[in-house]
């Protein structure tokens, strides 16, 4: 596991546990440094607390984009990364030719539409937003490939717009075959849609985004994607990742087992507001 690495001045370490540094106070630890992006990443903690006594430690190098964590395992700057899903990773993959791999599943960050200037009320048994959204309505979404077209996805979903059915999760505005509602769709970074909120009528937010601004997925959305009962739903399942050929580390799977235990759904249920959904 790396020690240090050369992006230190553009990254920012969370060491998740009282102990600092690659030593703990029963004796050597084996340090493992996961490139995150979001403040909310709680549930480590409790994936650290299962791995203290076996003397592994997992560090979080916290990221400010999610162009960031790629390049930096790719080149061996990280141990491992877990901030995207497969589509995510695919695409990035495929574009700039990382050599990279799943060690294993974590969970699904539905997306959600908040209300922005609209006055509309939050009801999750609606299955349209067509009666509510009028004409002329700003509709905000994630600028980058994946999100973007995921975030078209959900509009869809919500009755206001029909996409080529043979594009998928990947769509652009471009894609767009029919409005149900003449609205106008602005592209931003997705970090900014919860700030920028108030200048939309409503907006498509990931859910890490809103949690982190204050915008509660159960208590204030207005219409959410059923994350786990769409038709590509495995793809859209958030990843912890490594460089092709050390995916199967006994290290690294021993931090997806830690993950994948009822303490970490513990902090998905109690602490995050609907944001996160276990899927492994």
């Amino acid at each position: 596991m790396k020690k240090g690495f050369g992006l230190a001045a553009v990254l920012v370490i969370g060491f998740m546990l009282a102990a600092c540094g690659n030593e703990s106070a029963n004796g050597d630890m084996t340090v493992v440094t996961i490139g995150v992006v979001g403040a909310v990443q709680d549930q480590w903690a409790a994936v650290n607390a299962q791995l203290y006594d076996e003397g592994i430690q997992v560090d979080l190098v916290f990221l400010n984009e999610w162009t960031m964590p790629n390049p930096a395992l790719n080149d061996g700057e990280l141990d491992l990364n877990a901030f995207q899903n497969r589509v995510f990773l695919e695409n990035a993959m495929h574009t700039n030719g990382y050599e990279l791999a799943i060690v294993g599943e974590t969970f699904i960050a539905p997306q959600n539409i908040f209300n922005g200037r609209a006055d509309i009320p939050a009801d999750h048994t609606r299955t349209s937003l067509v009666d509510e959204v009028e004409d002329g309505f700003l509709v905000g979404i994630p600028n980058d490939l994946t999100n973007g077209g995921r975030a078209l996805k959900l509009l869809e979903a919500a009755g206001l717009i029909d996409i080529d059915p043979e594009v998928g999760f990947l769509a652009t505005e471009a894609d767009i075959i029919n409005f149900h509602v003449d609205i106008e769709i602005r592209a931003v970074e997705a970090n900014t849609l919860p700030t920028l909120l108030p200048d939309f009528d409503i907006a498509v937010i990931n859910n890490p985004q809103a949690m982190i601004h204050g915008l509660s997925a159960n208590n204030e959305s207005i219409f959410r994607e059923d994350a786990l009962n769409i038709e590509v739903a495995p793809n859209l399942i958030n990843l912890i990742v490594a460089r092709a050929g050390e995916e199967n580390n006994p290290i690294f799977q021993r931090i997806l087992e830690a993950y994948q235990t009822q303490a970490v759904i513990d902090v998905f249920e109690n602490e995050f507001d609907g944001a996160f959904v276990p899927a492994w």
